[in-house]
């Protein structure tokens, strides 16, 4: 007798079980969205969507900008703009700040909260001021993050808007969250962000990058809702949440 012969099992899966294809433009690779053509692009629509753009905080001065800075944490620059004329008022200089006591620093930032932290280190970073630097607020990276309640954040809005250096990227909540969805960075700690920025960016438009995405995270891009058929950047964002697209 012959052997049946072993029914060969065919290698293509039944068709309900092949897998989709995805469809193709849907998320470019990473060399793509870090091409310097398209952030190119990206720069270019964002200057001519915002040509005036500047620093939201109110202010006169260095020292008036490092106090309106610490004050916007976890705060709206509304807020602080409402509380820092008051604040001025009563204490117009580093060196009437660093007389006055943290308790009396309260009474006129309580509304921007965590107001006793806040005053701690306005008070502090007077004292410094005065006592260190004669004064003056110093101009350099190294001496700033010296002062209380100035991290590298706080520094970089000085610098950049105060005395016009670009030693690094702002990053706030609107910078980190709006440099992910276009691609720029898969970071989420605000130092990687701001290193992942300043490789891939012209350092003369380190300061004006961060208004601008600031500015364009308060009026289209905004966090709950993306306004993206409002949006200029929208046929080269790729984000996964966009409300609208044009392709």
């Amino acid at each position: 007798m012959h052997a049946a012969k072993k029914t060969q099992k065919s290698s293509k899966p039944p068709a309900e079980k092949t897998a989709k294809r995805k469809p193709a433009g849907k998320r470019p690779c990473k060399g793509k969205d870090l091409d310097p053509q398209r952030i190119g692009e990206i720069l270019t629509r964002l200057k001519k969507t915002y040509p005036d753009v500047e620093c939201a905080l109110l202010h006169r001065n260095p020292w008036e900008l490092l106090v309106a800075t610490i004050l916007s944490a976890q705060c709206t620059d509304a807020r602080v703009n409402m509380v820092t004329p008051e604040l001025f008022r009563a204490f117009p200089t580093p060196k009437a700040m660093a007389a006055a006591t943290p308790t009396a620093i309260e009474e006129y930032v309580k509304s921007t909260g965590f107001y006793r932290n806040k005053a701690k280190s306005i008070h502090g970073a007077a004292k410094r001021v005065v006592e260190v630097y004669g004064g003056k607020l110093p101009q350099t990276m190294d001496e700033l993050l010296t002062l209380p309640g100035a991290a590298r954040k706080t520094a970089n809005v000085v610098l950049g808007v105060a005395f016009h250096k670009a030693e690094g990227v702002v990053v706030d909540t609107h910078v980190l969250r709006i440099s992910q969805r276009l691609g720029l960075t898969k970071a989420t700690d605000p130092k990687r962000v701001e290193q992942d920025l300043m490789r891939i960016l012209p350092q003369d438009r380190w300061i004006r990058f961060s208004h601008e995405i600031i500015h364009h995270g308060r009026q289209i891009c905004v966090a709950r809702k993306p306004k993206c058929e409002l949006c200029p950047l929208e046929d080269l964002c790729h984000a996964k949440d966009k409300t609208w697209s044009s392709v």
